[in-house]
């Protein structure tokens, strides 16, 4: 790597650079906000698209440096790869049938993710848990499914609104599970006509509501200090990396200084 490259290298990679790109991220997402407002003059809206012009041109050039310092390895990261689709959806033009792609400006905001090491190590946390949650969710479409086809049969004939098909007794189910006014608005006018019904309702609520959620969020948790665990791996390893590098710059240059012992020894 070349001088310049390495000073490119060291410039993005620095701190100070980090939170310039969190900083002008966060202002732009300000800008995209007040653009909103239908109460602006013309003067305003224009400064506030070059403002939005200039926000994307640090970040295109961003990339452009990323880019030069990195060449093909650049897309070898998957946030390098993310931040990448993020700016070039913003350079699609947004006029005539494209219009619509204005509004996809905000998802620049998305970039904060792969910027911010506390919020990249969530969503790293969240991909490693995926197959956990997939296995959750499989059982806890069987116990909506088993819940759905006993509800139907229970209680459809009586509240052919909440239970008078599959589908209508799914997402009955699911409003009970997220208890959103399950007590009053559910349950308690079903045990009108059938006074046994909290014997199906309680059992449903304390499996999918308090077992099976909850074995999302410990899957997850998992996850992240797994993350976690790799990073501090990754750390001492890096750690380790620089002790081995000292100790060999002190090796050398005692070699050196012996071999000009040597040297004048054999001028003597």
């Amino acid at each position: 790597m070349n001088t310049l490259r390495l000073r490119i290298a060291q410039t993005i990679d620095s701190n100070w650079f980090n939170k310039f790109i969190i900083y002008v991220i966060i202002f732009n997402a300000v800008i995209l906000g007040v653009q909103t407002s239908k109460s602006l003059d013309s003067g305003i809206l224009n400064l506030l698209d070059w403002l939005d012009n200039l926000c994307l041109s640090i970040f295109v050039i961003e990339i452009l440096l990323k880019l030069y310092v990195h060449r093909l390895s650049f897309f070898k990261s998957g946030w390098n790869n993310f931040d990448f689709i993020i700016v070039a959806i913003a350079l699609i033009p947004a006029s005539g049938d494209l219009a619509v792609l204005r509004a996809l400006r905000i998802l620049r905001l998305l970039r904060l993710i792969s910027v911010v090491p506390s919020m990249r190590r969530v969503i790293s946390a969240m991909l490693l848990a995926i197959p956990g949650v997939f296995s959750i969710a499989g059982l806890l479409i069987i116990f909506f499914y088993i819940g759905a086809v006993m509800s139907t049969n229970l209680f459809g004939q009586a509240f052919p609104e909440w239970f008078g098909s599959l589908g209508a007794s799914t997402y009955t189910l699911f409003q009970v599970m997220t208890l959103e006014s399950w007590s009053m608005g559910i349950v308690r006018p079903v045990m009108e006509v059938y006074p046994y019904a909290w014997l199906f309702f309680i059992p449903f609520i304390l499996v999918t509501t308090f077992t099976v959620l909850n074995l999302f969020i410990g899957i997850i948790l998992d996850a992240m200090n797994s993350v976690k665990d790799e990073e501090h791996q990754t750390v001492e390893h890096d750690q380790k990396n620089y002790e081995n590098i000292e100790h060999i710059k002190k090796d050398m240059a005692e070699l050196k200084q012996q071999l000009a012992i040597l040297i004048e020894q054999q001028k003597k």
